[in-house]
């Protein structure tokens, strides 16, 4: 059990900023910005975040500043995720985690270029809202419980840890409950029924589901149980506008269908009447 984190003092980037908020999560113990000591470094119940030049889980030291240039692109968070045990997972569910990775070991023009993008993009996609709390993060020497930037980092760790523990159940669950659908016109459709209990999630994760069977090509829409009532909603998959649910948008069964056609609510519960729908929603 750790009793302090130490992470570097100056400018807070997303990574520390991540790092330390899931450190947060799991054992609520104070944030102290500040150059580490070797006293810290070898002490296992304080962790070291984004500074030391070491990355050693056993005695808790996350840096990755030693690493070579060429190395794989892994930062302070990168390292945490680890030690937590979640890495893979989260590099699968978190799509931003492989660019913030990217950004703080290769620097906003290199990652770029990675990305296919202008340089002038990587500010374009700047949030005041990611400003805010990093320089209020950087701000101050020391944050506790009880502190507005604190309780917010406890709850950006709750929540992180949350979805990617959580998505990793719901995957589970989608193998055992859905199905796939062979659909008249030459695609797939996933499926998911009610089930008792049904699980927390509900649908969440199907189109994660599908990539996992990869089936990212054939399948081109969800149906899936409606968490505001008894029916069924069906939705495009990937946006894949082949399928148009205003088609079905008058049949008395039709709760709504969404005018661009990309989603729709049904009372419905039979499977041969959702695949009748889906059938006469495709336009191919």
């Amino acid at each position: 059990m750790i009793k302090q984190i130490v992470v570097h003092p100056g400018g807070a980037h997303k990574d520390d900023f991540l790092a330390c908020a899931l450190l947060v999560a799991e054992h609520g113990v104070p944030v102290l910005r500040r150059e580490p000591s070797e006293a810290d470094l070898a002490d296992v119940t304080t962790a070291v975040v984004d500074v030391g030049l070491e990355w050693d889980a056993e005695r808790m030291n996350f840096d990755h500043h030693q690493f070579p240039r060429d190395a794989e692109p892994l930062c302070a968070l990168s390292l945490v995720l680890k030690h937590l045990g979640i890495y893979e997972e989260a590099r699968k569910f978190c799509d931003w985690l492989e660019v913030a990775e990217y950004i703080d070991t290769r620097g906003p023009h290199d990652t770029a270029k990675w990305l296919g993008v202008e340089r002038d993009v990587m500010s374009q996609l700047n949030s005041p809202i990611d400003i805010t709390m990093l320089r209020r993060f950087a701000g101050a020497v020391q944050h506790e419980a009880g502190e507005p930037i604190y309780e917010l980092m406890r709850m950006l760790g709750e929540d992180l840890l949350n979805f990617v523990r959580g998505m990793q159940r719901q995957l589970s669950y989608l193998a055992e409950a859905t199905e796939v659908w062979e659909m008249d016109f030459g695609k797939k459709v996933l499926f998911l029924p009610r089930t008792e209990p049904m699980s927390e999630e509900g649908s969440m994760g199907m189109g994660r589901y599908v990539e996992e069977l990869g089936l990212q090509e054939e399948v081109v829409a969800l149906v899936y149980p409606d968490r505001r009532g008894e029916g069924y909603g069906m939705s495009r998959f990937n946006d894949d506008k082949r399928m148009e649910f205003t088609r079905v948008g008058e049949e008395e069964d039709v709760n709504f269908a969404h005018n661009k056609g990309f989603i729709a609510k049904t009372s419905a519960t039979a499977p041969e009447r959702l695949r009748k729908l889906v059938e006469e929603s495709w336009v191919g």
